[in-house]
């Protein structure tokens, strides 16, 4: 291989090898501090629920919005609000006769009874650090007309002061948690439809969104 070729080939492993390096996250500590609204492109928001004991039925709410009032020196007294819109539920129910399934949940007074409770909300009160890159958060949830505290694990995936496309500093999280649905007066089939909920959020947090 001639010289220029090999310095040509060598550079080119060495970005590849790199790359991720380049963009790399930087640490939260170095971001600026101010409130984070949610990139709703770059979001999810999953929940499943036992049937039977056979399988957990997953579905998902499409329309969501959150935001964080980020404090980089004491990530611990940053704060968290979030809002659900339960008439976005997607469940992919697959039988055609009830095509209509989605709707029936969104309406239906046994289940999210979207007409009297438009909104579920979350509002967080304490964020503890349980490493690094690891926190649980606490918060009080309405729900359904009930107000109850749940707690999350919350994983920082990392943070950017200059996102390569958007160019705003974005900070990426994990989250996990369950409830019980049942604390919230939710109790439609309970056990043969599970108590649990499960949650997992992915999302993405940018300044001025």
């Amino acid at each position: 291989m001639k010289k220029p070729l090999m310095m040509y080939a060598l550079a080119a492993a060495w970005l590849m090898a790199n790359v991720s390096t380049l963009i790399a996250a930087n640490a939260y500590t170095d971001m600026p501090a101010g409130v984070y609204q949610l990139d709703k492109a770059h979001a999810s928001f999953t929940w499943k629920v036992s049937h039977l004991g056979l399988s957990n039925y997953t579905a998902r709410f499409t329309d969501f919005d959150a935001s964080i009032e980020f404090n980089p020196d004491k990530p611990e007294n940053s704060t968290v609000s979030a809002s659900v819109n339960p008439t976005s539920i997607e469940t992919d129910y697959p039988f055609y006769e009830e095509k209509d399934f989605d709707k029936k949940l969104i309406e239906d007074k046994k289940w999210f009874n979207a007409s009297e409770f438009p909104e579920i909300v979350f509002k967080s009160s304490k964020i503890e650090r349980t490493g690094e890159d690891t926190g649980t958060m606490t918060g009080d949830l309405t729900f359904l007309g009930v107000t109850k505290p749940i707690s999350l694990d919350i994983k920082f995936n990392g943070a950017m002061k200059k996102q390569p496309f958007s160019k705003k500093p974005t900070l990426g999280f994990s989250a996990h948690g369950e409830l019980k649905r049942s604390d919230w007066g939710f109790t439609t089939y309970v056990p043969n439809i599970g108590d649990n909920i499960e949650l997992i959020i992915e999302a993405e947090f940018a300044m001025g969104q």
